[in-house]
């Protein structure tokens, strides 16, 4: 086994902060409710039951075994009637009894069901990131996401607790706490706090398996824990950075545990997975030399938008139109950043009633950027591999971006006809940018099964992925 020396890696205090169900706590709290104690659920659609499960409070998770992401039809009550349902249940070998039907039906009657409202939940974001910069510079926070966080405290520690006489990690805790009560005074919402005086790996870690589970909902992993806490993670799945493929991989090396993992020889994990098996050993034996200062962002080769349709598509023409929304909406993200695509690719998902395979196809083209060519390339890949059926899930992807300023054309290309495309394309974008989306539409997005206009509407794309559009 290569050896570590802890002594000569970097040390940070970090507090990592995740806010407890965030979304279905604001709903929770914007109706005078305790987010701990009450059952409710944020749901897409709520109104019908065709809808996705975007979140939920601890209490619904706990009665009804669900997480915060999920499909109405797996809810083991009817949204609409909250009456029992016993579809959820059959092949799980569990008895169904009066006791286990009052019980559903009981709670399904206490629960809360509401539609997402995004502009709240990213107000109330704001005011946590306010609470965040009470405690260190702009430059030492970095939001992981709309309810996560990381803080650099290596710097303010001693400010907030300057009693000599306490270990950083005493000074680390206690400072967490105040955190988590300013956070709990501004917006009612309680937090968890993952905890290193090491690196942000450990404090993500630490949050992950076993901040949630202590009653102070904060907990402290540092280099001295590796053995007894990283290397005790159950399943490899639970390890940041390692999905279902890489674990099976993973198997195949012999490799079941983060132990195991961790005590591998690194030169056969990078022969294996290259770069990414000397990070993973890295990461198993705690080691995280990122810096929350410098938070890493991913090089992108593309760009797409992908959406769950509001219900079952099967009218070929409803699916082109969306389809063709998509293309559109994408192509503008790509003239944006002052890209052309060279590759089109689309991913049609089918409607769980069917049990065909989906569609994930692409193809390499002349770059371009212009909306009508992009629309006929993602519409040509439809119709050449569609043979029916219900969709509900769509995707369109551009690949292989290059600078604008690169223009290959070939011999047969009508350059004066592609001038006037782009130059459309360029008023639309124009006044778009200027006065809203809806300023400027096309006439088919008028037409029954259409989605942009509602989409338009969406805020930060997380229904659905609107960047680009305004």
């Amino acid at each position: 086994m290569a050896y570590i020396d802890y002594e000569k890696e970097p040390k940070s205090d970090i507090a990592f902060v995740d806010m407890k169900s965030f979304y279905a706590s604001v709903e929770c709290v914007m109706r005078g409710l305790d987010p701990l104690r009450t059952s409710l659920c944020v749901m897409s659609r709520a109104d019908n039951s065709s809808g996705l499960i975007l979140a939920a409070s601890p209490t619904f998770k706990k009665v009804f075994g669900k997480g915060n992401v999920g499909r109405v039809r797996d809810l083991p009550f009817d949204i609409e009637t909250r009456k029992f349902k016993v579809d959820p249940f059959k092949d799980k070998g569990i008895r169904i009894t009066k006791d286990l039907v009052s019980y559903i039906e009981t709670w399904a009657e206490r629960t809360l069901i509401v539609p997402p409202r995004m502009a709240l939940y990213i107000e109330e974001n704001l005011k946590i990131q306010e609470v965040f910069k009470n405690y260190a510079p702009v430059e030492e926070i970095y939001p992981y996401s709309i309810d996560e966080g990381f803080i650099d405290l290596t710097r303010s520690l001693n400010y907030f607790v300057p009693d000599k006489s306490l270990s950083r990690k005493d000074k680390l805790d206690q400072v967490s706490l105040k955190i988590q009560k300013d956070i709990l005074k501004a917006t009612g919402i309680y937090s968890t706090v993952g905890m290193s005086n090491a690196n942000p790996l450990l404090a993500k870690l630490c949050l992950d398996n076993e901040a949630k589970k202590t009653k102070t909902m904060r907990a402290n992993w540092s280099y001295e824990d590796v053995e007894t806490k990283v290397w005790t993670i159950k399943n490899l799945t639970d390890f940041w950075g390692i999905g279902d493929r890489t674990a099976r991989r993973l198997n195949k090396l012999r490799i079941f545990s983060i132990r195991d993992l961790a005590n591998a020889n690194p030169d056969r994990l990078e022969k294996e997975f290259g770069i990414i098996g000397l990070q993973l050993w890295f990461h198993a034996n705690g080691v995280d030399e990122s810096n929350v200062k410098v938070p890493y962002i991913p090089k992108s080769k593309g760009l797409g938008n992908s959406q769950i349709l509001p219900h079952d598509y099967t009218d070929q023409g409803q699916i082109e139109l969306v389809l063709g929304e998509m293309a559109d909406q994408v192509a503008r993200r790509i003239r944006s950043i002052g890209k052309l695509a060279g590759v089109v690719s689309i991913y049609v998902g089918y409607s769980y009633k069917e049990n065909l395979k989906s569609i994930n196809v692409q193809e390499k083209i002349m770059p371009t950027a212009a909306s009508q060519i992009l629309r006929s390339y993602v519409l040509g890949l439809f119709r050449k591999h569609y043979e029916g059926g219900a969709v509900r899930r769509l995707g369109v992807r551009y690949d292989n971006l290059v600078d604008k300023s690169y223009r290959p054309f070939s011999f047969f290309d009508d350059l004066e006809k592609i001038e006037k495309m782009e130059a459309l394309d360029l008023v639309v974008d124009e006044i778009r940018n200027d006065y809203g989306f809806l300023a400027i539409k096309r006439g088919d997005s008028l037409l029954e099964g259409a989605r942009a206009i509602e989409r338009s509407k969406l805020i930060g794309g997380h229904c659905g992925g609107m960047e680009g559009i305004k």
